[in-house]
């Protein structure tokens, strides 16, 4: 991805053929062991030798080499590698290189390298590290897309600003969150299957008939385990297709102007983090409610949630990209509000504005009238509502971000250092509007989808399922409701309550048919819980006892005797 998308026509012609048929396997090397996600501050340099048309690439010193990079210490021919590009004396900032690492023999001159070690997960990937010591490759193996530098020297951009260009660069390797996304979609469906369907065929305790025990699926915690989760994931799963159209569109060229390609980046930057990070909760919640069977490894759980634990890092740390989020949703905010007075900007911030506030927010073009709920005295049923759920978690979101908007706004008139401080102090806040920016992507995605739908008991099954996620948002966030006036304790509570007494046992009939619509075959699932072990136990148990009733052999128990009245005598 990086040669197709930071490289241009020589760099596809020569090289993109090998990376494709897998001759050339290779290796992203941007991510240093002393720098991972501040990219613009790695120690690599690739400096340029005018007298023989090559950059020197070095690892000048530990903390700069190369780390966590698949293919390296085995496997990888060549490696892209981000460095400072440095020519004429002047440091032009990070730009990447094509660099071939090893021949038949292992490593080439001045390239040195290990394997990383035994990790929490994906240990069947090859991560390693590179160290670069005086390593010469052509001019012509800069990857130039957004940056050249002629054979003498002079370097050369469309675009002039150098924090500008960076951000474009790596810009274009959102590719790799676009696919932690839907690998965390899949992982949770997966889980949830497994989680699901042996809870619908495992049995513990006996209520209503002492013949027979309950389906653990059929207990309200267990519901309120495991429903909730599968609402989330059709939520994620749903985000998901509308980054994918995003991505599609970019890349196809079909919209792929500036705003575009920013929007796709926002889009995947607020989605990767809270996908990822629900997939963990997700397998760790289906591993425990299978029991001891989900520690099993036959059973899959614990090594998918080992796997996905990465992910929260790599394609960029969840905190750090829910900040570029949040500060494009300030951008944005300023946008709008740049001619507002001061009486309507403390109106806004207030969450007391009349009129109709039109916000991008990032990607949303939605017009919302933000309004106070806090007097409210209408039944759950205004929860219930699209339009009322809509209301409760775009206002949440707006009124976050006008908010930090306010406090933000010195920074425009502080030093660096002022500015740098006056962020940190509200780093907090900033992450729990983006997080709440995703949030409200991921719900108007399922209500966008519902729609879609043309019959009608699985758009009621399905907008039912909406609801269960749009209320456990509100639920989850009941406190910044409550203290902002926007819901009463009584509407809260009548939340809490619709969740528990409605919407769980509207749903626990569907739950098997919404994880059996995954679409997973036997072959994708692999684990013996999901595919009827536990049914063939269950049956085999069954059929023994009910032979011992019938032939008489079953002894009483002693509880029955205790219970049972004495016989009246005359």
């Amino acid at each position: 991805a990086a040669v197709l998308h930071l490289g241009t026509q020589r760099h596809h012609d020569r090289f993109l053929p090998g990376i494709m048929s897998l001759e050339v396997p290779g290796a992203f090397a941007m991510t240093e062991t002393g720098h991972g996600s501040d990219v613009a501050a790695i120690g690599t340099t690739a400096t340029y030798d005018e007298a023989t048309q090559e950059f020197v690439i070095d690892t000048p010193f530990r903390a700069a080499w190369k780390d966590y990079l698949g293919n390296a210490a085995l496997h990888g021919i060549a490696a892209v590698v981000f460095a400072q590009l440095i020519t004429q004396g002047v440091n032009h900032g990070v730009h990447a290189f094509y660099v071939p690492i090893r021949g038949e023999d292992g490593f080439l001159p001045g390239i040195g390298g290990e394997d990383d070690g035994l990790k929490g997960g994906l240990n069947g990937i090859d991560n390693g590290r590179l160290h670069f010591h005086g390593v010469r490759v052509p001019r012509e193996n800069l990857l130039n897309r957004y940056g050249d530098v002629a054979a003498d020297g002079s370097y050369s951009s469309d675009i002039q600003s150098p924090g500008r260009r960076f951000f474009t660069m790596i810009g274009t390797l959102v590719q790799g969150r676009v696919s932690l996304d839907g690998a965390s979609v899949v992982a949770s469906k997966l889980a949830l299957f497994i989680a699901i369907t042996y809870a619908s065929q495992r049995r513990q305790f006996t209520a209503a008939d002492p013949m027979k025990e309950e389906v653990i699926l059929d207990y309200q915690r267990h519901q309120r385990r495991l429903l909730p989760k599968l609402a989330t994931t059709y939520a994620m799963s749903f985000a998901h297709e509308k980054l994918l159209t995003a991505f599609d569109g970019v890349f196809s060229g079909v919209r792929a102007s500036d705003a575009d390609r920013e929007d796709l980046e926002t889009l995947a930057a607020a989605l990767k983090p809270l996908s990822t990070w629900s997939a963990l909760e997700i397998l760790q919640e289906a591993r425990e409610a299978c029991g001891g069977a989900g520690f099993l490894a036959e059973n899959r759980l614990t090594q998918l949630r080992a796997d996905l634990d990465i992910y929260v890092t790599f394609e960029g740390d969840n905190n750090v990209l829910l900040q570029l989020v949040a500060k494009r949703l300030l951008t944005d905010y300023s946008r709008k509000f740049t001619s507002a007075d001061a009486g309507a900007m403390a109106g806004y911030i207030a969450g007391q504005v009349s009129e109709a506030a039109v916000n991008r927010s990032g990607l949303r073009k939605l017009a919302q009238n933000v309004a106070d709920f806090g007097s409210t005295a209408r039944s759950v049923g205004f929860v219930r509502d699209e339009a009322s759920q809509r209301q409760l978690l775009t206002d949440r979101v707006e009124t976050m971000v006008a908010s930090l908007a306010g406090r933000l706004r010195s920074t425009q008139k502080a030093s660096p250092v002022e500015a740098a401080a006056l962020f940190n102090a509200n780093q907090n806040e900033l992450i729990e509007a983006a997080a709440a920016h995703a949030e409200l992507l991921q719900w108007e995605a399922f209500t966008e989808a519902l729609g879609g739908i043309s019959d009608p008991k699985t758009a009621e099954v399905l907008t039912w399922l909406r609801d269960l996620f749009g209320c456990g948002l509100i639920e989850k966030n009941l406190a910044w409701y409550l203290i902002n006036g926007r819901l009463s304790a009584r509407r809260a509570a009548a939340i809490t309550d619709y969740i528990d007494d409605r919407l769980l046992p509207r749903l626990r009939p569907h739950a098997l048919d919404l994880v059996t619509a995954f679409g997973f075959e036997p072959e994708h699932v692999r684990a013996a819980i999901a595919s009827g072990a536990e049914h063939e136990r269950q049956d085999e148990a069954a059929q023994y006892f009910r032979t011992r009733r019938e032939a008489g052999l079953e002894p009483v128990a002693e509880k029955s005797l205790k219970t049972a009245k004495p016989a009246r005598h005359r």
